[in-house]
């Protein structure tokens, strides 16, 4: 059998020979294809039907040479070697991953990965600041690790509302086919499981909704068959609490790390949710030890030990210490807005807070539980009254509107904290809270439902009047920030309220596109109507909570108006973040803070929470998250159980005790943020770790212009009509023509109008990402390398596109000079893996005809300077350029193992099998992975894609 990494012919077609072969199968590669199109043939069958059926037999094969029977330009040459090395996928890099993806990572993002490099298995929580890119990091790792072949199967565990969001990055950024796995798509990827296995089994990459398989009855059956690689977004969640989603959760992945060779990768933007007991109860999952540390009063070792698992950066160590030439992330500025409530609407809250006042007053003499939940039900039902009319006339009159809850999870103390106080636990749920009412088993008599009735009619008329100050000051202020170039998302807190203003933005700015997402819609149809909202004219979102994670918007806006304050400020960084993240395309971003200033209740949530929360990042440069089990506390206290004598009068407490605990809560998990934050930035990773690996990637692979430069030139030769955008000079209109191939023509979208593309990540807004793996830029280099191989003509009689031997006559040379594309195969071994991989790379070689048979052989760079910029000076016939081009074939199809060019091939890719070597080397030293055992074997000959003459122009004396 010939050595993998050979050339083979089977079934009348020649194949490359790919490591991982067995005794039962044999596994094939087209020469002209990408590694993503590997055949199994079975090793048995093939030889018995070779008796019979010679072209089943797997022999020996060698690269076909060129021939001058299709003698071109230089550009038809170089399109050709340009297009062999776009097609390549398993690239000789220090990399695996990097030729399989479709985005062009930050060079800070590697960080997480070197880091993981360094362990087995992979244990890791990776905590970076809200929009810093935590999924684009943990999915490299993850991509790495599966093109090394290290895993084979892996799972994301995530809130249901992000499952969508991940399968979109999993197949669209890094190749990896992922289906969603929640109650809705269960059956039909049951009927897709063959028979006799099982769906976790069956599905190399899944999406779990981790509420869905938390559960008893269905947490075995995943825990059976569970992948080598799980990815838990969110992570802040699965902490033990109180609360028995959380519980699950945390039961959930306790379990999975049990197994101790599991790779694990936790994120989250908020590891210690302001409790030690939670991080600690995070780390402990990543190694049992880390629970019963002291993480305040970490010694020397101890934090070692916890660095190689636990990453936490701000922006602003980014910013300091990973400058690589790009644009950095938004400036976020804030602004305070504010309104007056009208005499009508004061005059509602007025009662609307005397009646609540007297809910809490009469739990008194009620036990805890009861009590605090009429806190709950005083303060749901103010803060509904508050939100706008249309929230109010729902809380007053609707009080029995059921929440979300999980079928298998009672109504308990717990998530309705979570759902009035937006806890991290809980899922946003948009809907006004008035159950909470029932909750508490309140009954109220004739004379209460009759006030209640009155209340709701009064808020009825404040919005059929127009005495609603708070929506009209929030309509100027969006045609303030729209004037001056943003395109806001307005964040309510109840579907009623975003209806309401939706509603009158779309009245009174009529030139405005206005979109609203609530809660009501599905998760498709959330994607569907933020996708349809135009780029070319002025936008608004208005939305709830429901999309506050999980749906990129920095896309489409800007800008962020809080009209329902909320009151957590993790939620408000959630909201900001949307905008306020890697790949946002404006320079700054604006988010305000809107509130009233005779609004008792916003003044509470700004005193005790979103000042002191704007304090410390601003100090710290992130956010801290708030202790959030103590708030309720807080703003009870502040509110309610401080009373004046006079019932009519608000007074509100803003230094009551327990807002007093609370502040010093939040202080001391400032300090501990802090600390961590210093210690696990990982400062010990520079920027001149990472650089060269990127620059050793971009040598084989192509850089980001060289992609560019690939496509354009392509596109001119294959009819494709490619135009600069006339607003953003840094995307490009692509359609195809009356002469695109047809095979091209389907790599475009089927859609009215050009395809707009850049080369640029992050991606400018309505533009697609085209790098290397892109489906355009994968067409078209498999469709040229098969054309010239195959060296046809078009239909219309005219010359190939591209060309295998080209011949100019330039200025460039002195003296007759043969540049020789090749593409090379290495077997690559690394410390610990069962098999060899693959490594290729397109290489160019030249020499210089000296006197007699003498060459002299140009340095790589030369060699490659020339290629790429080599231009012809004068015409040659085409029998002149026949005529060279079989001086050289001639020559080539004599070469022997002795003849000088095969033993100079073959010394120059032994050294570069060297370099690659010392590649690898280098950066298992920078990640200090073991060093010894990592061996580059190059296999023999190379392809001899093509050749390129160029002759040099005869000088007049």
């Amino acid at each position: 059998m010939p050595t993998p990494g050979s050339i083979v012919r089977c079934r009348e077609r020649d194949w490359v020979l790919l490591p991982g072969s067995d005794d039962d199968r044999i596994l094939l590669r087209p020469l002209t294809g990408r590694s993503d199109e590997v055949v199994a043939i079975s090793r048995v069958l093939s030889e018995v039907l070779a008796y019979d059926l010679p072209t089943e037999r797997v022999s020996e094969a060698q690269f076909p040479l060129p021939t001058a029977a299709e003698v071109q330009d230089a550009q038809a040459t170089r399109l050709l070697w340009q297009a062999a090395r776009m097609a390549l996928r398993d690239g000789a890099t220090p990399l695996r991953s990097l030729g399989r993806i479709s985005i062009r990572p930050r060079l800070y993002q590697f960080v997480p990965l070197l880091m993981a490099l360094r362990l087995q298995p992979v244990r890791m929580l990776i905590a970076d600041d809200v929009g810093v890119g935590k999924t684009i990091e943990a999915l490299l790792i993850a991509r790495e690790l599966w093109d090394r072949g290290e895993i084979r199967r892996l799972a994301v565990l995530c809130p249901p509302y992000l499952c969508d969001q991940w399968q979109q990055e999993l197949q669209q950024k890094f190749h990896l086919d992922a289906v969603v796995i929640r109650p809705g798509t269960i059956a039909q990827l049951e009927r897709q499981t063959p028979a006799g296995r099982d769906m976790y089994e069956h599905f190399p990459v899944q999406v779990i909704s981790i509420d869905w398989v938390k559960t008893a009855r269905n947490r075995a059956r995943f825990l059976l068959f569970c992948p080598e690689l799980v990815i838990v977004d969110e992570a802040h969640g699965v902490a033990p609490a109180a609360e028995t989603a959380g519980q699950l959760r945390h039961e959930l992945v306790r379990e999975l790390a049990a197994q101790a060779d599991r790779h694990l990768i936790l994120l989250t933007a908020t590891p210690h949710s302001g409790a030690p007991t939670t991080f600690r109860a995070l780390i402990g999952l990543i190694d049992p030890a880390f629970a019963e540390w002291d993480v305040s009063n970490l010694n020397d070792a101890q934090r070692a030990r916890l660095a190689r698992h636990f990453v936490q950066r701000t922006r602003a160590d980014i910013e300091q210490g990973w400058a690589d030439g790009l644009p950095g992330f938004p400036q976020r500025e804030l602004r305070d807005e504010h309104y007056s409530l009208t005499p009508a609407y004061y005059n509602l809250f007025r009662d609307v807070y005397t009646f609540c006042n007297g809910l809490v007053r009469s739990g008194d003499g009620l036990r805890e539980p009861q009590r605090r939940v009429r806190y709950w039900a005083a303060l749901s039902l103010l803060r509904c009254v508050m939100s706008s009319p249309a929230a109010a006339v729902m809380a007053l009159r609707k009080r029995a509107t059921r929440l979300y809850a999980d079928d298998d999870e009672p109504l308990d103390d717990a998530l309705w904290q979570g759902i009035v106080f937006e806890t991290e636990t809980a899922e946003p749920d948009d809907e006004p809270p008035t159950a909470v009412i029932e909750q508490a088993e309140i009954t109220f008599n004739e004379s209460e439902q009759r006030r209640l009735a009155a209340l709701a009619a009064r808020a009825e008329q404040i919005a059929r009047q127009g005495q609603d100050a708070k929506l009209h000051g929030v309509i100027d202020l969006t045609r303030r920030l729209i004037d001056d170039g943003y395109a806001p998302i307005i964040w309510c807190r109840y579907v009623a309220t975003a209806d309401y203003v939706a509603q009158a933005l779309r009245q009174q700015l009529t030139d405005c596109h206005v979109t609203l997402v609530t809660g009501r819609m599905g998760e498709e149809e959330r994607r569907a109507v933020i996708a349809a909202a135009p780029l070319d004219r002025p936008r608004v979102l208005v939305a709830t909570d429901c999309i506050s994670e999980g749906i990129n918007l920095h896309e489409r806006y800007n800008a962020a108006i809080h009209y329902d304050l909320p009151w957590n400020p993790n939620r408000l960084e959630q909201r900001e973040g949307r905008v306020d993240r890697y790949g946002q395309q404006a320079p700054t971003v604006v988010t305000v803070r809107y509130y009233g200033l005779n609004n008792e209740v916003d003044g509470v949530v700004i005193d005790v929470l979103l000042r002191k929360a704007r304090e410390i990042r601003r100090a710290l440069g992130a956010h801290v998250p708030v202790p959030s089990e103590s708030v309720v506390e807080a703003l009870t206290q502040a509110l309610f159980l401080r009373r004046s004598p006079n019932a009519q009068q608000l007074t509100l407490d803003l230094e009551a005790p327990a807002t007093q605990d609370f502040h010093r809560r939040w202080d001391e998990a400032t300090e501990r943020e802090r600390r961590t934050r210093t210690r696990f930035a990982q400062h010990a990773l520079k920027l001149t770790d990472v650089q060269p690996i990127l620059d050793a990637t971009d040598r084989v692979l192509g850089n980001p212009a060289e992609v560019r430069d690939f496509v354009v030139t392509a596109a001119s030769r294959l009819d494709l009509r490619v135009r600069p955008h006339p607003r953003q000079p840094e995307v490009l209109l692509v359609e195809a023509g009356p002469y695109t191939p047809a095979v091209v023509r389907d790599a475009l979208p089927r859609q009215t109008g050009p395809l707009a593309i850049s080369f640029l990540s992050p991606t400018p807004p309505g533009a697609e990402y085209v790098g290397r793996n892109h489906r355009l830029v994968s067409t078209l280099s498999s469709y040229l390398f098969e054309a010239a191989l195959a060296q046809s003509r078009r239909s219309d009689g005219t010359p190939a596109v591209v060309a295998r031997v080209g011949v100019i006559r330039t200025t460039a040379v002195n003296r007759l000079t043969v540049l020789l594309l090749t593409r090379s195969r290495y077997l690559l071994t690394l410390p610990a893996q069962q098999r060899p991989l693959l490594a290729e790379e397109a290489l160019v070689s030249g020499f210089v005809f000296a006197t007699g048979t003498e060459r002299h052989w140009l340095p790589a760079d030369e060699a490659l300077h020339l290629l790429t910029t080599a231009q012809p000076a004068a015409n040659l016939s085409p029998d002149e350029k026949r005529e060279l081009a079989e001086l050289v074939l001639n020559d080539l199809d004599k070469v022997t193992r002795d003849h000088p060019i095969w033993q100079e091939l073959h010394r120059q890719i032994e050294q570069r099998a060297t370099d690659l070597r010392q590649a690898y080397r280098d950066v298992r030293r920078v990640i200090q992975e073991q060093v010894r055992g990592v061996t580059v074997e190059p296999i023999f000959p190379p392809d001899l894609i093509g050749l390129l003459v160029l002759q040099p122009t005869v000088r007049s004396r």
